[in-house]
């Protein structure tokens, strides 16, 4: 090859200044990263930072190819120039094999830099371009989208040293947009990246198995976020500023469960954090029931509070650094779930205040106690006690029993009861058939709620609390019943507990907690069928507030438009009438009863059944259940403040509780013969197909259909408004045009009264001037001769006494 040819292959396989974008940016930007992350071992402390560094080296550079010089080229030519497949050795080692076109490298190629940095891929006019796949002389590879020889677009980078691998999005060479990033198989971050950090949402699971799932800013937790520490047992919620927890927040410790205990074994605490302190107000709730809601400083109670015990007994004022001001002997709430309390204390507790049932299940029925005469309660009182002990054991049971419906199995952990599982003791113990409504019994119970609100189904109700609302509807239903005046309260409660709870408790009813999978599925539609249910009741005209009727029910399903051959009105009452027949049998319907959101939930679930239609085309039984867990999962975040879930569980983990629900399933099939074998397959083809109805429902049919309806409601509001609007303006321009056109009158009356005025003047004037003139002697006149006379009469005054004359004649 001559020299010639040797300047004239340079200058073709060069390419134009138009297309060599390759800078010095983007040099620095195809280095082989090595991402190394910090040890975990300061994710012990709750408060403490956990973040990684992300640190690149700096070697194996990208020359830039417009700057290298062809010194031999073996392959195809046209009219001189590179043209098909070929390899050529450039200026200082480096090789290119692959495709050219017109004396450029295009298409498919491999281009190896003399220092072993290796590209294949695609090119184009003479740049990597397209998709390819970088090596680095350490093994690190990237493989994905390439623009300008940069990695931009959608990759895979792996890196050799430190086994990391990052799958997302790029952008000029810097991890941005979405990816994740695997650190090794138990620490990975998935979420928003920016310029190589972490930034925006995003989860990461660091080895040791905490998680934090939240925003992200500059690699570190910045913003609103959750921090669950798996083996503390502990929860944060709430915001971060630079990786520690400040601002509004809740901090949850989860504990094991104590032998004999019935209460929920979590403290909590919600409100203001400082550099990862409780700063500020805040509210604490024990693990025993007591509670403190005040004034904090550097994680102590310091300030004006309120400390609550567990038998209700309370104690306000002054606490300085954890202890009561007037007794600083005294710290309440530090001495793990047990709250002690000084028995030389009068202010805080009373001696007269002595339970049977203990401190922590005393008895909270003064409203029932105040329908007794004074002289009476304490034995009253104290009768309704020994009925409670006689039963502690059931009670307990039952507690425990509903307060785990909806969640997973676990022996060392428990669940606090809600509003919405208690209704479902009561309806389940059918008390709601002696006269008196869940609604009715709902709002008995609830005198800590305004007369124009309805209590949150999520809300938590301890032990203590459980049995005394049972109390309060033992007398309400049964207390007409009880002949003698003494021991009523005692009576009643073991009437109730004798024809009702004992008989039928743990026997659930109902489509939502009869069966795991079906708590699984519907708890994911709670929340937003508790906001359908509130704006329902709100939008009652006459009775705000008020529990939902039947007949509004019925008219909702019709203003959605849900009625069809399948879902009629009579179908709709017979889902409603099935736990409570006095709504609709065959003789008699009462549509004006209230129904709770219990009832509310179950029907639609019920509505679900008729009116959904399971899915064809849908994966196997078991991926259903993963979805419908995850969904779960996801259900239980959202409401941290009401719901408790399994520490664990929460940790990202969907696997273990889908097996549990199979497990629950396994329980109640201890052997199968291969008839019952093939039952077992229908039954779980029956949870399947009910999954998939109640999916397609709610998730096609129902919410749709009620985003559509408020939007409807919003536009025809907003119409309304700009009728009244538009009317409103027409109306002012009306008036505006009236008082022009009285105006304009007014003004033309005034000029015409101001022109008769004038004429008038000018008559007058006229008059006087005219007066002036006839009255005053005309010199000329005076001295003139008088006009002559003469005694002839003119023809005309002869002529007109003619006339008078003959007239007269004719009238006579």
């Amino acid at each position: 090859m001559s020299k010639r040819d040797k300047t004239k292959l340079s200058d073709r396989s060069t390419p134009e200044a138009s297309c060599s974008k390759v800078s010095e940016q983007s040099i620095s930007s195809l280095v082989s990263e090595s991402v190394e992350e910090l040890e975990d071992g300061q994710e012990s402390s709750s408060v403490v930072s956990l973040h990684t560094n992300d640190i690149q080296t700096n070697h194996n550079k990208v020359q830039i190819l417009h700057n290298i010089i062809v010194e031999r080229y073996e392959g195809d030519k046209c009219e001189d120039l590179f043209h098909g497949e070929g390899v050529a050795y450039f200026q200082g080692g480096h090789v290119y094999k692959g495709s050219f076109s017109n004396g450029l490298m295009h298409g498919r190629g491999e281009y190896i830099w003399s220092d072993g940095l290796k590209y294949q891929g695609d090119f184009k006019s003479n740049v990597p371009m397209g998709h390819g796949t970088y090596t680095w002389l350490d093994g690190s590879t990237y493989e994905g989208e390439i623009h300008h020889g940069i990695r931009h677009g959608v990759g895979t980078y792996k890196c050799a040293k430190t086994s990391n691998v990052y799958r997302g999005q790029w952008y000029l060479g810097r991890r941005q947009g979405k990816g994740i990033m695997h650190y090794n198989q138990a620490s990975w971050y998935k979420g928003d990246w920016l310029n190589n950090c972490r930034e925006g949402f995003g989860v990461r699971h660091y080895p040791s198995g905490n998680v934090y799932e939240g925003q992200w800013r500059n690699n570190v937790q910045n913003g609103e976020g959750t921090m669950r520490w798996t083996q503390l047992e502990q929860q944060y919620s709430g915001q971060w500023v630079n990786g520690v927890q400040d601002g509004k927040g809740m901090h949850t410790w989860f504990r094991r469960r104590l032998p004999c205990s019935q209460y929920p074994c979590m403290n909590e605490y919600n409100g203001e954090f400082v550099q990862g302190m409780r700063h500020g107000r805040g509210k604490f709730s024990y693990a025993s029931g007591a509670v403190y809601c005040g004034e904090w400083k550097h994680d102590k109670k310091h300030g004006q509070g309120k400390y609550t015990f567990e038998n209700g007994n309370a104690f306000e004022g002054e606490f300085i650094k954890d202890c009561v001001a007037e007794f600083p002997a005294f710290t309440p709430g530090v001495n793990g779930t047990r709250t002690p309390s000084p028995g030389d204390s009068p202010k805080i507790q009373s001696s007269t205040n002595y339970s049977l049932l203990g401190s922590d299940m005393a008895l909270n029925i003064q409203t029932l106690l105040s329908r007794v005469p004074e002289a009476h309660r304490d034995q009253e009182l104290k009768q309704v006690e020994f009925a409670v002990l006689r039963h502690i054991g059931l009670l307990r049971e039952i507690y425990s029993f509903y307060s785990s419906l909806g969640h997973e199995q676990s022996p060392d952990k428990t669940f606090p009861l809600t509003h919405l599982q208690f209704l479902h003791i009561l309806k389940d113990c059918n008390a709601h058939q002696h006269g008196i409504t869940l609604a009715q019994m709902d709002r008995l119970i609830s005198e800590d709620i305004q007369p124009d609100e309805v209590r949150s189904p999520f809300t938590t109700i301890l032990p203590r609390e459980c049995v005394s609302y049972i109390i309060t509807t033992a007398y309400h239903i049964y207390y007409k019943d009880i002949e003698s005046s003494n021991n009523v309260l005692a009576a009643c409660f073991s009437k109730l507990m004798k024809q009702n709870i004992i008989p039928n408790a743990k026997n659930v009813k109902g489509p939502l907690f009869c069966h795991p999978v079906h708590a699984a599925v519907a708890c994911n539609y709670t929340d937003r069928c508790w906001d359908i249910y509130q704006a329902l009741c709100n939008a009652n005209t006459f009775h705000p507030g008020q529990s939902l009727t039947v007949r509004h029910f019925i008219w909702m399903f019709k203003d959605l438009g849900l009625y069809d051959n399948e879902l009629t009105v009579s179908k709709v009452l017979e889902i409603l009438s099935v736990e409570n027949p006095a709504i609709y049998n065959i003789t008699h319907s009462n549509l004006d009863l209230e129904i709770t959101f219990l009832e509310f939930f179950e029907a639609l679930l019920g509505c679900a059944e008729l009116k959904g239609k399971p899915i064809q085309d849908m994966d196997h039984h078991e991926n259903t259940v993963q979805d419908i867990t995850e969904l779960s999962l996801l259900q239980n975040e959202s409401r941290k403040q009401n719901s408790f879930s399994d520490i664990s569980s929460c940790a990202g983990s969907t696997k273990s509780f889908e097996l549990s629900l199979f497990e629950e399933m396994e329980k109640q099939i201890p052997a199968f013969t291969t008839k019952e074998a093939a039952e077992v397959t229908g039954t779980e083809k029956q949870l399947e197909d009910w999954t998939q109805k109640t999916q397609q429902f709610f998730t096609w049919i129902f919410f749709p259909a009620y985003a559509h309806s408020v939007k409807v409601k919003e536009l025809v509001e907003e119409q309304r408004l700009r009728l009244i609007e538009k009317n409103k303006t027409a109306l002012a321009e009306a008036n505006d045009k009236q008082r022009h056109i009285m105006q304009l009158e007014a003004v033309k009356r005034r000029e015409e009264e101001d022109g008769k005025r004038r004429e008038e003047e000018d008559g007058k004037r006229r008059e006087e001037e005219d007066g002036k003139r006839s009255g005053v002697p005309d010199n000329n006149l005076i001295h003139s001769p008088p006009p002559a006379t003469t005694p002839v009469t003119s023809t005309t005054s002869v002529a007109s006494k003619s006339s008078s004359n003959s007239r007269s004649k004719k009238k006579k």
